[in-house]
């Protein structure tokens, strides 16, 4: 997975935008200002790709469970975020993309009911 491919994919999700709120390396991806994408932009430099996502808490320890390329991510709760290797190759794209929206859907899961409505309207 290219870069490109992360961040069309991830700007394709309704209401969703992409900024730098942390530094110059991470790139984040918000639904309506909550994050459900990190991206360092370092590791991608270096070949070594991955991004943190969002997730349910069981499914946290599930996904740990089964796949060597996810494991908890640095600065985020360990109960509700994971980082995923993308660099070797253990997932495989249609995967990545079905845990970004996992990833997606439990942040606006998690939204106010008037915040869930505006996503509606877009």
């Amino acid at each position: 997975m290219h870069i490109d491919q992360l961040r069309e994919y991830c700007l394709s999700k309704k209401g969703s935008t992409e900024e730098f709120p942390f530094d110059e390396h991470t790139l984040v991806f918000k639904v309506l200002n909550k994050m459900f994408v990190l991206a360092p932009l370092n590791k991608w430099e270096k070949g070594e790709a991955a991004i943190t996502l969002k997730s349910n808490p069981d499914y946290t320890i599930e996904l740990r469970e089964q796949f060597r390329s996810v494991y908890p991510g640095p600065y985020v709760s360990n109960k509700h975020w994971n980082t995923i290797d993308i660099y070797k190759g253990e997932l495989k794209p249609k995967f990545i993309f079905e845990l970004i929206d996992h990833s997606y859907d439990m942040v606006v899961k998690g939204m106010t009911k008037k915040m869930r409505d505006s996503l509606l309207d877009m």
